[in-house]
């Protein structure tokens, strides 16, 4: 019996990209919790089950893989937000709030952890540093661009932009306050009390 080509290469695209992901998820994981001194390609493949040689054949430098990595978990976390986002309240007070939790998460956790472990490697190798650079240019748009869109913001009203721009940086300093102790009683109340002065400027009361 004669098998079409195709049939048999499915099984190998699908086994390849599983690997691939496996190696994704593994290279995250060890940048959150060893740093990037301690994440070589060799830990990644170990931890993701697949051997160096297969880890090398999807990434061939260290810097493909980690930078892919933070850009794949990076990409679903976005997807993730625009996907809750119709279970946000209607506009007003609640859902500027709720937007601003939402995009707080997106700097607490794992991926920011791994994701500075990379900043701070990109500072000092510069092979690394244009890629992060240009991979970080992009996060800050698409998060930015999705903060216009959930707040109903009108970034033609003066300090509109300016103060979303400003809700984005906040995030990232809860992050890196939340980096070495559990901050989120502090978070708490920051986050509701930045949502209501962003409140304020997206729809200022008349006079």
């Amino acid at each position: 019996m004669t098998t079409h080509p195709g049939a048999a290469r499915t099984p190998r695209q699908d086994r390849s990209r599983a690997t691939r992901a496996r190696l994704l998820a593994a290279a995250v994981d060890c940048l959150a919790e060893l740093g990037w001194n301690g994440s070589t390609v060799a830990v990644v493949a170990e931890r993701a089950g697949v051997s160096r040689g297969a880890a090398q054949h999807h990434f061939p430098t260290r810097e493909d893989l980690f930078t892919a990595a933070v850009e794949h978990v990076t990409a679903e976390r976005l997807a993730a937000v625009r996907a809750h986002a119709d279970a946000l309240p209607a506009a007003g007070p609640a859902r500027t709030e709720a937007v601003v939790d939402m995009i707080v998460r997106l700097y607490t956790g794992p991926l920011f952890r791994a994701a500075l472990h990379l900043w701070v490697a990109a500072a000092t190798e510069e092979p690394l540093r244009e890629r992060i650079v240009g991979l970080e240019g992009h996060v800050g748009r698409e998060a930015h661009r999705a903060a216009v869109e959930f707040l109903g913001a009108d970034e033609t009203h003066p300090g509109v932009r300016e103060t979303v721009q400003a809700t984005l940086d906040m995030a990232r300093g809860l992050g890196l306050a939340n980096l070495l102790t559990d901050d989120s009683a502090r978070r708490s109340g920051v986050i509701r009390q930045w949502a209501g002065l962003l409140e304020s400027t997206l729809r200022p009361v008349g006079p």
